[in-house]
């Protein structure tokens, strides 16, 4: 069941990605050039640096004239093309930045000493309560999408801009983040805890539903910073970022993923999107926009 769940949540992302893209184009056109802030993964990972390079706030810009409804619609598929393969070329650039280069060696550091331990602290976890671990991760998960699906609906149908905003700007990044999520698990193919010999090989399988990265963590970081971008109020983060230490406490419990997996997972999510925020968000709708 499990298996067809993710797979299903998978091919839906795939599937948003021109109906994600068209719609936010057209309604967020890049007008002046502002500067991007820095953006921080808390107090507890410092300054990382995910402007991008020559990327300016996308702000609504003046009512154009309709053209033919066919010509219209080339254009906005194009017009998506162009941001989405843009913003792909900025998140794979970003840690090839001088200022992110101390913040790599941190991660690549940590990732390579949990890899080099994953077996042992895995099998030293208890075993006695790995499906209340896992449904407390599907609860998490299925609330945080289910919340921002509603906030974004909220936004459509009562013309809130804020938060039909903050719905456009989660779909971009789930998109982008599949994007990123879909060639490392072909390329890594390593084994779940509870697979082959328990010692998490690499390179054992050929597709989706591997253990590296983490997928349920990587997603709903990816989520969960969104809204704690967009509406920057304590109890707002708290909220959001619990959820995902939830599900990415509770893919490690339940012997879903090794927990290598689980901080790449975790810190890509949060990466993504905290670069897609800041290169379409309004600062006049949220006041992490501009600081």
């Amino acid at each position: 069941m499990e298996k067809y769940r993710v797979a299903l949540i998978k091919a839906f992302v795939a599937g948003l990605f021109v109906f994600a893209f068209c719609p936010i184009a057209t309604s967020q056109t890049s007008t002046s050039p502002a500067t991007v802030p820095t953006t921080q993964f808390g107090s507890m990972y410092g300054n990382f640096d995910f402007r991008p390079p020559s990327m300016s706030t996308d702000n609504p810009g003046p009512a154009t004239s309709p053209t033919s409804g066919q010509d219209s619609r080339h254009g906005i598929i194009v017009r998506s093309v162009i941001r989405g393969l843009k913003d792909q070329k900025e998140l794979y650039a970003a840690p090839f930045k001088p200022s992110n280069f101390k913040w790599d060696v941190l991660l690549l550091a940590g990732t390579g000493a949990l890899i080099a331990t994953d077996r042992q602290t895995s099998r030293a976890l208890p075993i006695g309560h790995v499906d209340l671990f896992r449904n407390i991760t599907n609860v998490s998960l299925d609330s945080t999408s289910a919340t921002l699906g509603g906030l974004w609906a909220y936004g459509i149908a009562k013309k809130n801009e804020h938060a039909k905003e903050t719905g456009e700007l989660e779909l971009e990044t789930l998109v982008n983040t599949f994007l990123i999520y879909t060639p490392m698990q072909f390329i890594a193919g390593r084994e779940r805890p509870e697979e082959g010999t328990g010692n998490g090989r690499f390179w054992q399988h050929g597709g989706f539903n591997t253990s590296f990265p983490a997928g349920h963590p990587m997603f709903t970081w990816a989520m969960a910073t969104v809204v704690a971008h967009e509406y920057p109020k304590p109890w707002v983060k708290l909220l959001a970022y619990g959820a995902a230490t939830s599900v990415s406490m509770g893919r490690f419990l339940g012997r879903e993923h090794y927990a290598s997996d689980v901080l790449v997972g975790s810190v890509l999510g949060y990466a993504i999107a905290s670069h897609i925020f800041h290169a379409r968000c309004n600062p006049q709708r949220s006041e992490a926009c501009s600081h």
